[in-house]
């Protein structure tokens, strides 16, 4: 058997099949990653003292074992479509003991691997032999550029966790190979770690951005419904002293247009009418005194500006200043959160202090209401009863 004929024929028919059958999705297992495998084998064996036979296993090996990546769609289990593909070209020559070896050598590339005889030794190291070198990096992304079209979709960092866990577990089984990749391997296993460690930094950053984020959108919330809140109480507080007003108003009509004329014919009415009277303009007053708004200056400077003191959020303090000032104020505080955030709290704490003042006197208004009511009650009875008392002796109302 000339080997240098079957060399020569290997080489042209891989070729071939690689040629004839071009797979875009083969980036990394395609002819140039098959050549390289040819070449890394002759390196490696070129240390060991083989025979022709066993050099010829390792070349046709080396040449077959990727040739299942052409007719499978998957990654798995193209090795079996190897040895098919080699099984046939080698039926030509009739040796079945050199193609058992060969399958052997090619199945011992197979995913666990564990290889054992020399030749299947070396052509397992060749075929990993970028594992420890400087170019894994790129070989390493074309793996995962090929998985993403040939299998599923997988992120950066599941790629990287399964890579290092790969190159752990991951030997060479040569004493040439051990000498000259290790050193190289540890290398990329540290360069798998940091990319994992910068990954892990990063979500850990998201993390806290995330966390932030909601606790800004959390602060948000807050402030918006408490200042929603405060608006409401201001609003309920506003209609319980439109109703004293508007009840008072009535009484004070009432008092004016019909007391007022029987005060002539019933004089013992008079006292209780004043007290009634008096309650209900008392009343009003306070109420009033609830509901007036205060306005302050309705400018600022700016100074008032670089201090932070004025509170934009609030019409009193700039409705008297020009656009173009407003404008430009509004938008130094938008930049600043410090300064936006602090005239939110401002401006809840201002609404508080009015809804307090507001409360007060509506309080005081429903005290004087109230115990003014029960008063003048007991005011106009005391006079009935003495009125009539008195004047049912003299005959002036016959009962």
């Amino acid at each position: 058997m000339d080997t240098n004929i079957i060399y020569k024929k290997v080489e042209d028919f891989v070729t071939g099949l690689f040629e004839k059958q071009p797979n875009s999705k083969l980036l990394f297992h395609n002819l140039k990653h098959t050549e390289t495998v040819v070449q890394r084998t002759k390196e490696i064996a070129a240390h060991y003292n083989l025979n022709e036979k066993e050099m010829l296993v390792l070349y046709v090996a080396a040449w077959f074992h990727d040739v299942g990546h052409l007719f499978t769609p998957g990654l798995k289990n193209h090795e079996d479509k190897s040895v098919e593909v080699m099984k046939k070209f080698m039926s030509d020559y009739d040796d079945k003991e050199l193609t058992a070896d060969i399958e052997g050598c090619i199945l011992s590339t197979k995913m666990p691997r564990n290889p054992l005889t020399l030749t299947q030794q070396i052509i397992c190291d060749a075929d990993t032999y970028h594992f420890g070198t400087k170019d894994f990096k790129n070989t390493n992304k074309l793996m995962r550029e090929e998985y993403n079209l040939r299998e599923e979709k997988i992120s950066k960092q599941d790629w990287n966790e399964g890579t290092l866990e790969m190159l752990n577990a991951h030997q060479f089984y040569t004493a040439y190979c051990k000498d000259v990749l290790e050193e190289n391997k540890k290398g990329n296993i540290k360069m798998i770690k940091k990319k994992l460690k910068k990954y892990e930094a990063q979500k850990d950053d998201l993390k806290i951005s995330d966390a932030n984020s909601l606790t800004s959108k959390g602060i948000q919330t807050m402030l918006r419904l408490t200042s929603e809140n405060h608006l409401k109480l201001s609003d309920m507080a506003d209609h319980k002293a439109n109703i004293l007003i508007s009840v008072n108003a009535i009484i004070i009509s009432v008092i004016l247009g019909v007391l007022m004329r029987k005060l002539e014919e019933e004089p013992a009415l008079t006292i209780p009418t004043i007290i009634f009277l008096l309650v209900a303009v008392t009343t009003i007053v306070i109420a009033i005194l609830a509901t007036r708004p205060k306005v302050s200056g309705g400018t600022f400077t700016e100074q008032d500006i670089m201090d932070k003191k004025t509170n934009l959020l609030f019409f009193g303090n700039f409705y008297k200043a020009p656009l173009e000032q407003y404008d430009t104020a509004m938008r130094k505080m938008m930049k600043d959160p410090d300064y936006l955030y602090g005239s939110l709290i401002k401006d809840i704490y201002m609404l508080a202090v009015v809804l307090g003042r507001k409360y007060r006197l509506i309080r005081i208004a429903y005290y004087i209401f109230m115990i003014g009511i029960i008063v003048s009650v007991a005011a106009f009875a005391i006079a009935v009863l003495f009125f009539d008392k008195s004047q049912s002796s003299a005959g002036i109302f016959p009962l």
